[in-house]
């Protein structure tokens, strides 16, 4: 899987005709993910409980078998955690048999959670301007100061 950069997102002027861009999930919420022996477990928590609707609503087990494609030989499923506002994926058949026989480089499945937030999902378009570059680079913080 390579790395696109958004066509999109932040933009208001680019919302589509239902109002909403397409926003990558990095911007919207944080990850974490490991391993069970051949299945990947991927948690996906919003950064706010206002957006966890739209975790919910977009990021199906569906769309996360197909954004993940060949890399998930078997079935995604998804569970939901209203109360921390988060989403638990278990993706089978990641893994090429797990962390002790596999040859994969990541046979823990740690880049996982990375690679879910590049999935991009519709946003309205003042949601995606508030949260522009949330998950990237931190308030304040420019190149120049820490060199």
């Amino acid at each position: 899987m390579t790395y696109e950069p958004p066509t999109g997102a932040a933009n208001a002027t680019e919302a589509n005709a239902a109002g909403t861009v397409p926003l990558q999930l990095v911007h919207l919420a944080h990850a974490r993910s490991g391993d069970k022996g051949d299945t990947a477990n991927v948690g996906l928590i919003a950064y706010e409980s206002d957006h966890y609707g739209l975790l919910r609503e977009q990021v199906t087990a569906e769309r996360v078998k197909a954004h993940f494609g060949e890399m998930v030989q078997g079935r995604v499923e998804r569970f939901e955690l209203p109360n921390l506002g988060a989403l638990n994926f278990l993706l089978h058949g990641a893994l090429d048999g797990g962390g002790t026989i596999s040859l994969m480089n990541d046979a823990q499945g740690k880049v996982f959670s990375t690679a879910l937030l590049r999935m991009e999902v519709e946003v309205p378009a003042d949601v995606a301007e508030a949260a522009a570059h949330r998950g990237r680079v931190p308030e304040g913080w420019s190149a120049e100061e820490y060199g």
